[in-house]
């Protein structure tokens, strides 16, 4: 057995549906601007070439089924944007995947939200520099429970959306993704081998707006339950 110099950071993990065992975490990738209609809203049109960016595993906010996860209001910020998600969970890794051959990796879904510092991330936008202090940072992925495939429905197909407070903020539907799943899994395995753990957060809807301390986060994904998240 190993010794280390310093304590061994704890291995993040997730529940899975119907297990007693948890899926544990490796990277988090997030696509960007993956939905039509949330590009338009940052700027952008068209279909353009899929971009990615990470998170650090330490970002994961565990929502378990039936309670209320708190997340912290970050430092820095004025301006903290929720982003709904569909997450795809890696279960067998791999490299230069064929999007046809993308669901033989894939372990199961979950609903994921990737927190956004935006105004932050325009600023370093706005300098030509990297997006990690807007979006790579402490508790900024709060996720739900993993669905094994075989229980995960059509995903493909399915209804996403978030409410803040009860009131609609994003409401749309996974077949609008830019790059679909396989498509996604495709142009990212060429660029990183893809590792058993590795999570895709794979695009938000239009929609994105504020929150503060207090605010009630409840978002899903047909078939995939639904996730609450209070900012404190």
């Amino acid at each position: 057995m190993s010794s280390f110099v310093i304590p061994a950071p704890e291995q993040v993990s997730i529940p899975v549906v119907g297990s007693s065992a948890r899926f544990p975490v490796n990277r988090i990738y997030c696509v960007g601007r993956n939905y039509e209609e949330h590009a338009k809203e940052m700027g952008f049109t068209g279909r353009e070439p899929p971009f990615f960016f990470l998170k650090p595993s330490n970002a994961i906010v565990v929502a378990n089924t039936g309670e209320t996860a708190s997340m912290p209001y970050p430092s820095l910020t004025q301006n903290l944007h929720h982003e709904i998600e569909l997450v795809v969970c890696i279960g067998v890794g791999g490299k230069n995947i064929k999007a046809a051959d993308a669901h033989k990796h894939i372990y199961g879904y979950a609903v994921g939200l990737d927190m956004t510092r935006r105004d932050l991330q325009g600023e370093q936008k706005k300098l030509g520099r990297p997006w990690c202090i807007g979006k790579a940072y402490d508790h900024s992925a709060p996720i739900g429970p993993v669905y094994p495939v075989a229980q995960a429905g059509d995903v493909a197909n399915a209804e996403i959306w978030i409410q803040v407070n009860g009131k609609d903020r994003q409401r749309s539907n996974v077949s609008k993704l830019i790059w679909n799943i396989g498509e996604s899994i495709e142009h990212l395995s060429t660029a990183w081998e893809l590792q058993p753990g590795d999570l895709i957060y794979s695009g938000t809807p239009e929609g994105v707006n504020a929150v503060v301390p207090g605010d009630l986060m409840v978002g899903g994904v047909a078939g995939l339950g639904e996730i609450r998240v209070q900012v404190v």
